[in-house]
Order: structure tokens, then sequence, then C-alpha cells
């Protein structure tokens, strides 16, 4: 049995297969950034999922694609989280960028993240390259949930809201000063944290503002995420991710203002990733 996760590090989808590419289970745990949670919440995140541990000794493949899975140090305490707990299977762990290629191209071209965090990457139709390394949600993750998080509650704290958004706001969040640093200083999970103001964009009716936020944060990473790579001018540029699929409006026409030729837009890329690992155990057969 194979086992496939794609991992960020609000949650992580798991799919469990059999050798024929049958499919046996799907199931989900919390978020596995390496670079995010320490090693024991990661490992405990995996030993409470009742699913995994039913199945652990009978998997004999773990390819698991992740966010903060892009050097070296993490990517290998995840490797050794996972083959301690599935005992039997041999593990790779991949960046994420591999898992949002995989599951909406074959043909070259750019491929973007955009859900709690943000990456891009460059396909050239066999490997994934990515020539800019991810900081994180402190220094980098434009157009992220968690860039958007924090755009609100500046915009709401400076008035730059308008009151009547503002008061929306209020209502549907504990906005309170202490509320919030503790959350982003002390507690677990402060770009998870920062990322679910963002549904206060996409649960409510869209307007100017929202618009204006959303537009900004979209011309940024495609500032810094997208046009550095020369290949834009002549490939595809494919998105991955719930910010994008909810704002995909919004990608549309900062693509056209660049004369960007855009590619598929997908929420999740695990149904891509189940078709993707089906092809290879086909091949693996013949």
């Amino acid at each position: 049995m194979i086992l496939i996760a794609d991992g960020g590090s609000t949650k992580a989808d798991w799919v469990l297969l059999k050798k024929s590419g049958e499919e046996l289970l799907r199931t989900r745990t919390g978020g596995l950034n390496p670079a995010v949670f320490d090693e024991e919440l990661l490992a405990k995140r995996i030993r409470e999922n009742t699913d995994l541990v039913a199945y652990k000794d009978e998997v004999t493949h773990v390819y698991f694609y992740g966010a903060g899975c892009g050097t070296e140090k993490p990517t290998s305490q995840l490797k050794s989280i996972f083959e301690s707990f599935f005992i039997n299977a041999a593990v790779d762990v991949k960046e994420d960028t591999y898992a949002a290629t995989y599951a909406v191209t074959t043909e070259p071209g750019i491929v973007c993240i955009l859900g709690t965090g943000s990456n891009s990457c460059y396909f050239d139709g066999e490997n994934v390259d990515v020539r800019i390394a991810s900081l994180g949600y402190i220094l980098m993750d434009e157009a992220s949930g968690n860039y958007f998080g924090k755009k609100l509650i500046r915009d709401y704290y400076y008035h730059k809201m308008p009151v009547d958004i503002a008061k929306q706001f209020e209502e549907q969040f504990d906005i309170d000063a202490d509320t919030i640093k503790k959350n982003i200083y002390k507690k677990d999970n402060p770009n998870t944290y920062l990322a679910h103001f963002a549904e206060f964009i996409f649960k409510n009716e869209r307007n100017v503002y929202f618009n204006k936020v959303l537009h900004k944060g979209m011309k940024d990473f495609f500032k810094n995420k997208i046009l550095p790579y020369k290949e834009s001018e002549s490939v595809p540029v494919h998105f991955v991710g719930s910010i994008a699929y909810f704002a995909q409006d919004i990608i549309k026409d900062v693509a056209r203002f660049n004369m960007i030729k855009l590619g598929n837009i997908v929420r999740r890329p695990i149904d891509g990733l189940i078709d993707y690992h089906r092809k290879k155990l086909k091949l693996e057969k013949l």
C-alpha cells in the first residue's frame, strides 16, 4: 500500500492506495509544517489519527508533499518522524511545490501556491525548480492567507478599514489587542491564526475595499514570485490553493495586466496527486 499526503500549515490530506491503484482510505490531520511546528507536535498529530494508526504497519511507501519542506533540516526531521511511525515504509518527503505541480500540469509552466502560505516554482516538464527560497510568513508569503490576515488586522487598527466593514470585522472576530498579540507571539501556529482572518474577505459579499486588498496582494505576488521567472513570458502560470481558488477573478485581472498566460486554478492538489501516483503504479507493473 502507498500513502500519499499533501500537507500545509493548517491541515494535511492523506490518501491510501492499494498497489492496484484502488483508493482504500481518505483522512486528514492537523498541519504538519516542520518549519513552524516542533517535533513533538508533529509526531502527536500523526499518532492521534486513528485511520493512520490502523494501517501504519501495512504501508510500504509514504509520499509526503508539504509546506516547510524546502530545506534539508526540517525535511529530515519530518522524514524521521514518519519512518519511526510507518516502520515498514520507504519515506519520500518533498516540498509542496511538487504536489502543486503534479496536480496541475505535465507540461512546462510556472506553478504557484496560494494557501495559508505562498510559493512558486518553474516546471520544465520533468524537474521542479524553486528559484526563490521561501522565508515564511514574517518575511514573505505575499497573497497568502496569513498575508491578507495581517493586512486586515493592520487596516482595522490604523483605521484604514471602512467603518461599516470594521463593524462586521468586530462582530466576526475577537480583535482585542491582547488576544491578537498572545496568539501571534506566545501560542503555536501564528501563521494559521493570521490566515483565519482572511476568511472575512471570502465569506462576505465582495466590495471595493476587499477588491483593493486582493489586488494589492496579487500584484505583490506577481511582482516577486512570477515575473522574475523569464519563462513567464512564454509558458502558462498555474495556481493551487484555497486563496487562489476564491480569488481567481482577481488573479485573472492581474495576469491580464501583466500579459501572463493563465493556466489551471485548482483548490486542492490531492486529487491530482492521486492520478500522478496511479500512473506511476501502472508504469511499475509494465
